[in-house]
């Protein structure tokens, strides 16, 4: 019997992996009403486990009406209104509004009989290993953004351990992963570059481009690649900032691309302590939608991937059993800070 997932090191009892293991494969049409499956010493013998364990899982089915054993023939399938809960490991790299956004909206696609576990690596790859190693076999999916700077060598090392079946990239693909994995994708350089061109007609009534650097908060460097490159084609003058703080010096002239909203609060006080007018004197684009950025100064323009959108699509390749790579929505959102 090929694809039972046995982990004779997980926490969860053999035998119990066994049932559910027939349970989700009778759940998902691989197993139907009828299908003869292995014996208890041909299953033991196939997968080196003891006679007993494997008796044990199939009284579990037995006592489940999951399957019927026949005098002199053996075991079959009984029944295929299995109701087994889909098990999903989500693993994102922090806590934000907007990883809240992308977990609402996959819970929400995924409907009723799903368990969804929660965790947070912080871009700390033994952090991740250990996630991945307490839980290998655990779960039907593995549902993971792979932001790490660290060690991409080892990260794609404990990826490979995950069967790419069973494995949903979300917000950023990895080429040198190989597998037939599924992704739903933000392509950072080219989407910001896209964004900006589309506000050309805006940013033309500044003097100069300013890419504020979270600093210490890591993110995706090639935001900034996007940025430098799509400055140098449109022949902007541009710099560079590490953050903004109360006593950073803003010019009249000047247009902000801000990725943290700390950076993007502390030049709007600065602006309003200096009485530059934000849409005039400075311009400001802001990374990720907010209700709050539809609102604040009259509109606060915004370039954003739907976060939305990227929770339903990878949602979809689970219920439709069908992996996918495909490049998640990004806009842009042009309001009066610009």
């Amino acid at each position: 019997m090929k694809g039972l997932q046995i982990d004779t090191s997980s926490k969860i009892p053999v035998y119990i992996q066994i049932a559910d293991s027939i349970m989700a494969a009778v759940r998902d049409g691989i197993l139907t009403r009828d299908q003869q499956i292995p014996s208890i010493n041909e299953l033991s013998e196939e997968y080196l486990l003891s006679r007993g364990t494997v008796e044990k899982a199939y009284k579990e089915l037995r006592d489940k009406k999951v399957i019927i054993s026949v005098k002199g023939k053996g075991y079959f399938i009984n029944r295929t209104d299995v109701v087994i809960p889909l098990r999903i490991l989500l693993i994102f790299n922090k806590i934000s509004n907007y990883k809240k956004q992308v977990y609402n909206s996959f819970v929400k696609a995924l409907g009723d009989n799903v368990f969804v576990d929660l965790h947070i690596h912080h871009h700390s790859v033994p952090l991740f290993e250990n996630l991945i190693n307490n839980h290998l076999g655990d779960y039907d999916y593995y549902v993971i953004m792979p932001h790490f700077y660290e060690q991409p060598g080892k990260v794609l090392e404990i990826l490979r351990k995950i069967p790419s079946e069973q494995l949903i990239l979300l917000d950023k693909d990895l080429q040198e992963l190989t597998g037939n994995y599924g992704t739903v994708y933000q392509n950072f350089e080219k989407d910001i570059y896209e964004a900006l061109h589309e506000a050309l007609p805006a940013l033309k009534k500044y003097d100069s481009l300013v890419f504020v650097n979270p600093g210490i908060t890591p993110y995706p460097m090639e935001i900034e690649k996007g940025f430098r490159y799509f400055c140098r084609m449109q022949d902007f003058n541009f710099s560079v900032i590490e953050g903004i703080e109360m006593h950073t010096p803003v010019s009249k002239g000047q247009a902000y691309i801000i990725i943290e909203e700390t950076d993007l609060v502390n030049l709007v006080k600065i602006c309003r302590n200096e009485q530059l007018t934000i849409g005039k004197d400075v311009g400001i684009v802001s990374y990720n939608e907010t209700l709050l950025k539809e609102i604040l100064l009259d509109g606060i323009t915004v370039i954003s991937t739907d976060h939305e959108q990227m929770g339903v699509s990878a949602a979809r390749m689970i219920t439709n059993k069908k992996q996918e790579r495909m490049k998640n929505p990004f806009k842009l959102i042009l309001r009066n800070s610009l």
